[in-house]
């Protein structure tokens, strides 16, 4: 579980000296959450971590009597200097958020989740980019930009961030300059436990730069600039179909719960216990319906490894069918076999949304995939023989061992990625304001990865967007849905040689469309 940090010297848009501490904020239309710090301690508790609030003295008689640590501060510096402290030695992931944040259960689920090694929660202006990722606004010089932070804003917050891509590559303060801003950091800030000491070191050099920083400077954001100028690629998230907002008045607060209300968080939840990534037939064939099957099965008590036993058993009921060789038989073993696949979808699926997850689980869903897709070809080669078309064992066992190869290459592939840190940036001193450096690193590493086969991934790369190239690129590497459904409709319709001699080319096909991109992903 993460190490929870509430920074409750983070007052958000609109905030005003005087006014009610935005953390102690009623919320009246919430019972049993009087007050957004008491709403948020309440989520908090799930992740089984005591956090450490820091906040200005002044506001701190709203944060007693919750659990965890609270931290007293003056100013700015002294914000920066308890952070610091607060995260050095930390052995947990950590997570940093505003204390004055109002905010889905499924958020703080997902952001906590998440496998980079920094994430923030970001919010894009709604304005076109280009090929490049970036987006399409007059390059302003530094020096003109500079007076300009903090005019322009999204969402009440300055929009003081320039996100390319998936990470954010420059931010800027009222002394830090960024140019071509294009997002507003929103607030929760994810990180892995091996940048904490990074975080630390930032922190305290911009506690001793607090004189050169103004008051709208929020504290979220510098931290984020910090690592950002120490080389930490911090990955980006946005809302989605989720809420967040952080409140500073009663009239925010109002406003923001009644927006909060028109969310349907359990069927965000339930749509991102399905997989972004899936095939074409998967994504279009199954997963249309298959999460409401998940959700029936998670809200009936069933676990993911019993679902994963009613798709294990489709599965070998589909061999038995296959192997009668009758043609009835072959269209009852393509349904099962096509239902062997929609159960195999549904156990991740009621794993991720009842969020059940299990070693155990991992393990029989890999394992028992193979042994469907295997005792399926067994199946066919027994019925073919049965039925008289003759003997395909050699089609079968060429079938299994080119499937056999690409399973192999691609947990090998993926255990060797799995390993490799996203690419650091390029560090920046904290006491140089401008971000010229910063851009022209970056410009002069994408200058030298330019030419032969770095050129080549870079236009197939693009050539992704057009969404008739990305399903085709998803569909001939042939994958697990893909092949269920060959499975199903060839045999259905024809007979085990046939299907065998489909799963054979179109697999070869696919090992060698994969095989050539890794090969030059490796070299380049």
């Amino acid at each position: 579980m993460p190490r929870v940090v509430l920074l409750g010297s983070s007052p958000g848009p609109d905030a005003a000296p005087g006014q009610v501490t935005p953390a102690a904020l009623p919320l009246p239309a919430l019972p049993g959450c009087p007050t957004v710090i008491g709403k948020l301690h309440g989520q908090l508790a799930s992740l089984d971590s005591e956090p450490v609030t820091i906040v200005r003295s002044g506001d701190a008689a709203a944060h007693r009597g919750f659990p965890g640590s609270l931290v007293e501060t003056s100013d700015l510096a002294g914000d920066l200097r308890a952070v610091a402290d607060a995260v050095e030695y930390a052995t947990e992931n950590l997570l940093l958020l505003p204390a004055n944040s109002l905010i889905h259960d499924e958020l703080i689920y997902q952001i906590t989740k998440s496998k980079r090694g920094a994430l923030a929660l970001i919010a894009k202006e709604p304005r076109e980019e280009d090929e490049n990722g970036d987006v399409v606004v007059p390059d302003v010089p530094i020096e003109e930009a500079l007076p300009e932070i903090g005019e322009r804003t999204l969402e009440g917050l300055p929009v003081r961030v320039r996100a390319r891509r998936s990470r954010v590559i420059s931010v800027g303060s009222a002394f830090h300059g960024v140019t071509r801003p294009n997002s507003v950091l929103l607030g929760p800030l994810h990180l892995h436990h091996k940048h904490a000491p990074v975080l630390a070191e930032a922190a305290r050099e911009l506690a001793d730069m607090a004189h050169l920083l103004g008051p709208e400077d929020d504290l979220v954001q510098l931290l984020v600039l910090g690592l950002v100028r120490k080389g930490v690629s911090v990955g980006i998230r946005g809302r989605r179909d989720l809420f967040f907002r952080r409140v500073s008045t009663p009239e925010q607060a109002a406003e923001a719960l009644a927006e909060m209300s028109t969310f349907n968080e359990d069927r965000a939840r339930l749509d991102n216990a399905v997989k972004g990534a899936d095939g074409f037939f998967t994504t279009y064939f199954v997963s249309t319906y298959s999460r409401f099957i998940a959700r029936w099965a998670a809200r009936r008590g069933l676990t993911p490894n019993q679902v994963t036993l009613i798709s294990i058993a489709l599965g070998v009921a589909a061999a038995l069918c296959f192997a009668t060789g009758e043609r009835t038989g072959m269209v009852a073993g393509g349904v099962l076999i096509y239902f062997a696949f929609v159960f195999d979808c549904v156990d991740g699926q009621v794993a991720r949304y009842a969020r059940k997850f299990g070693v155990l689980g991992a393990w029989l869903d890999a394992t028992f995939d193979r042994f469907k897709e295997y005792v399926v070809f067994a199946g066919l080669a027994v019925g073919a023989a049965v039925s008289g078309v003759g003997d395909v064992w050699t089609l079968a066992l060429i079938a299994l061992g080119v499937q056999s190869i690409r399973h192999l290459l691609d947990f090998s592939y993926g255990a060797a990625n799995r390993r490799k840190p996203p690419s650091p940036l390029p560090s920046v001193p904290l006491t140089v304001s401008a971000d010229t450096g910063l851009r022209q690193a970056l410009e002069e590493r994408k200058n030298a990865v330019t030419g032969g086969i770095r050129s080549l991934l870079k236009m197939w790369g693009r050539a992704g967007r057009y969404r008739a190239v990305h399903w085709a690129r998803k569909m001939i590497v042939f994958p697990i849905g893909e092949r269920f459904a060959a499975i199903a409709i060839v045999s259905a319709l024809f007979d085990a040689r046939i299907t065998f001699l489909t799963l054979i080319i179109w697999g070869g096909i696919g090992a060698a469309y994969s095989l050539t991109g890794r090969l030059m992903r490796s070299l380049a």
